[in-house]
């Protein structure tokens, strides 16, 4: 059974940075791509940014890009998404997920995760 456990959110002021964390069990890590996914008060979920079982293909929602990283440790089973120049904007639940294959999609709304943590708040403050 897949389990994906999110970390690191909390309280931050705009332009301030975070890193979230996501520990994940149940299956080989390192065989599968992970994403991160949000959703703001009120608001559908969005898609952050995705990486691929190895690391080396990242794909970022377009208001992310440039200001989010999205990174893996395999040995550690964690993936990472490291927040800066954050706004009110960004405040949401964050989510870490994870798909059936060892690459994402491109294809909204899901990017090919079919499996979800259970989030951890960021808020901003102006």
């Amino acid at each position: 059974q897949v389990q994906l456990v999110e970390s690191g959110g909390g309280l931050v002021q705009a332009g301030g940075s975070l890193r979230l964390s996501c520990a994940a069990s149940g299956r080989t890590f390192s065989s599968y791509a992970m994403g991160w996914f949000r959703q703001a008060p009120g608001k559908e979920r969005e898609f952050v940014a995705a990486i691929s079982w190895s690391g080396r293909s990242t794909y970022y929602a377009s208001a992310m890009k440039g200001r989010f990283t999205i990174s893996r440790d395999n040995a550690k089973n964690t993936v990472y998404l490291q927040m800066n120049s954050l706004t009110p904007e960004d405040t949401a639940v964050y989510y870490c997920a994870t798909g059936s294959g060892r690459y994402y999609s491109s294809n909204p709304p899901s990017y090919g995760m079919g499996y979800w943590g259970k989030g951890t708040l960021v808020t901003v403050s102006s």
